[in-house]
């Protein structure tokens, strides 16, 4: 017998059946706003520094000297690389590094969570190295690892790592002391009692931590490209600095930000297939 949580069909009894014409409509809506907001920020752009010249397009690029950028890094290459180049290398080290940092972090923070003596054994050790920076990080995995993706993914993973325990372990504590004493009198234990207990109970604040944790990920990842990367969106920024050119790093910030925002809607893909039945407005 099963002491998951019947919120699915609770749900769906209390809202009944979806109404695909008005979900059209949502989604239709949410993309004219979007669309709107970005057309309304590249024409204040295109005011502010092309018209106008309130802001110096030495300092600012113009929204056509970006498209410029654009076509260059894209058609003919820049800093070792076409653009797609760049984007592939960056998410592939962010990918790596944030799946192996979430895999250990979140088993973590749930034994953490689960059990006083697990707690009581890492806790001392994580609260010592939490408070480092993981920018912090980037000398030591030089030193140990060279220049190469491995110390990349090493500060990655550290990056990533932190939230993601936090969160779980927060996510089983915050889990509903009846649903403990359930399990208690139905004799739920070993592999069952984490998958019908534990996980489902602290699954929201497992991906709040894994939100955070791919946020930090790619923070950390254009940092450590910043030193003594080949390729990546990270060494876009730092040759375009080196070489002045305003409008190339806006280019690799564009890109940084499309990059984290596409991860960051996958994640929310998997957590609506994840827990079916959380309501997303």
């Amino acid at each position: 017998m099963s002491v998951t949580s019947p919120a699915p069909a609770a749900v769906r009894a209390a809202t009944g059946p979806a109404a695909p014409g008005r979900t059209g409509w949502r989604v239709l809506a949410r993309v004219a706003t979007v669309v709107i907001a970005l057309v309304g920020v590249v024409a204040l752009w295109h005011l502010l520094t092309a018209v106008t010249g309130f802001i110096s397009p030495a300092r600012f690029a113009t929204p056509a000297e970006v498209g410029a950028a654009l076509r260059q890094i894209a058609l003919d290459g820049y800093s070792n690389g076409h653009l797609h180049q760049h984007v592939l290398r960056s998410v592939l080290l962010v990918t790596m590094g944030f799946t192996v940092a979430a895999s250990v972090g979140v088993a973590l923070g749930l034994a953490m969570g689960a059990s006083r003596k697990v707690e009581a054994l890492v806790n001392p050790v994580f609260l010592v190295l939490r408070p480092i920076p993981p920018l912090a990080w980037i000398p030591l995995a030089i030193v140990w690892l060279g220049l190469g993706d491995a110390a990349k993914m090493m500060v990655i993973f550290v990056s990533a790592f932190v939230p993601s325990v936090i969160n779980s372990y927060t996510g089983v504590r915050q889990i509903d002391k009846p649903l403990f004493e359930a399990a208690a009198m139905l004799d739920v234990q070993g592999v069952r009692y984490w998958r019908e207990v534990l996980v489902p109970g602290a699954m929201p604040s497992i991906f709040t931590g894994l939100r955070l944790s791919l946020q930090a990920s790619w923070t950390t990842l254009v940092a450590a490209e910043l030193v003594g990367a080949i390729t990546g969106l990270g060494q876009i920024l730092n040759q375009a600095a080196q070489d002045i050119y305003p409008a190339m790093i806006l280019v690799g910030m564009i890109s940084v930000a499309l990059c984290g925002w596409l991860m960051t809607m996958a994640l929310g893909w998997i957590e609506q297939r994840a827990m079916p039945w959380k309501v997303h407005g």
